[in-house]
């Protein structure tokens, strides 16, 4: 079960990023309240704070954490912002997230 719980951590994680960065987005983009600021600072603080919570190297970590976040954020393109994902975007996604499996869950030695 180590996995699972490796994935749902990414999952909330890469949520906290997108979050973090989706909100002063819409502030300068989309002319919303500066005071969407607040909110996003707390989400990436979450975000770093998520990310100290894998008992593998911090590295590693990172590594892996990038293709579950090119999952999440496909994933948020399409319930977010209404715009559905295409082929290449869910062929990417996939590649990711494949790659991240490989980072985190290959047998090792040390």
């Amino acid at each position: 079960m180590p996995e699972l719980k490796t994935v749902g951590l990414f999952i909330i994680t890469a949520l906290a990023e997108i979050v973090g960065c989706y909100l002063p987005y819409l502030w300068l983009r989309e002319g919303k309240t500066i005071w969407l600021l607040a909110p996003a600072a707390l989400s990436l603080a979450a975000f770093v704070w998520l990310l100290t919570l894998h008992p593998a190297a911090a590295g590693r970590v990172y590594a892996a954490y990038g293709g579950m976040y090119v999952f999440m954020a496909i994933l948020w393109l399409w319930a977010i912002e209404d715009i559905r994902p295409t082929t290449w975007d869910i062929v990417g996604a996939s590649v990711a997230l494949i790659g991240m499996a490989i980072i985190m869950f290959a047998p090792r030695t040390t």
